[in-house]
């Protein structure tokens, strides 16, 4: 069995470059690769374009890399809840592709898949249809969507073993299980990293074969954007 486990977080990087396309898991701050993150904003990357859901908030996930303008482009799908995001989207520092939610996942699954593009009937009509080819199938227009080409793949799960397969838990498997494979590269840092043959192969999310290097994370905040609480009576 192959080893793809990696000691730390700086060499599960390796290789990662200003102006390189990464895929980042989460929804929200749910299951975003905090550790990988981290690393980036330490690294100094630039030139970035990052595809994501969302970009974070101001001072945490991918709200980090923003602040230090390091990101050059971002593709997502929402992104209401950074306001820097918003400052330089609307100052024009930063490039924006906003994406129809379920078309930004299945241009990821497409590339895990090894598909080159498919057709959508989302968008069509608007511009999000601007400069794409259309088709009529059965009487409805789709829109032809690309799948995404990325070079490094980062995500994050709550248990993973030496061979790279993945447990993702509660609402963190968003994302994260399309991005896997989705990229010439995909690390996944893990909250548990346990030996072999620990995981039941029935409750495997993504299998190994998707991934070519695990760590084991530490430290997570696992912030919540928005706390809604009732007063204490």
């Amino acid at each position: 069995m192959i080893n793809k486990t990696v000691s730390s977080v700086e060499e599960a990087l390796q290789g990662l470059s200003s102006g390189n396309t990464l895929m980042l898991g989460g929804f929200g701050l749910c299951g975003i690769p905090e550790n990988a993150i981290a690393r980036l904003v330490q690294l100094g990357v630039t030139s970035l374009t990052c595809i994501s859901n969302n970009a974070g908030v101001d001072d945490f996930g991918l709200g980090l890399l923003l602040q230090k303008k390091q990101i050059k482009k971002m593709i997502s799908s929402y992104v209401g809840e950074n306001d820097e995001f918003e400052r330089q989207m609307l100052s024009g520092e930063l490039e924006v592709d906003l994406i129809p939610q379920g078309t930004l996942a299945e241009r990821c699954r497409a590339a895990q898949a090894g598909i080159p593009a498919f057709y959508t009937p989302a968008g069509y009509g608007t511009e999000v249809a601007e400069g794409k080819e259309t088709r009529e199938f059965d009487g409805k227009m789709y829109v032809l969507e690309h799948a995404f080409k990325a070079d490094f793949s980062l995500v994050k799960a709550w248990k993973g073993d030496a061979a790279g397969n993945l447990v993702f838990k509660g609402t963190a498997r968003n994302f994260n299980p399309v991005m896997c494979g989705a990229a010439k590269i995909t690390v996944a840092e893990v909250e548990e990293l346990v030996p072999l043959g620990t995981l039941d192969s029935n409750q495997i999310h993504i299998p190994g074969i998707f991934v070519q290097r695990i760590f084991q994370g530490k430290n997570y905040e696992k912030r919540i954007e928005q706390r809604t609480v009732r007063e204490r009576r």
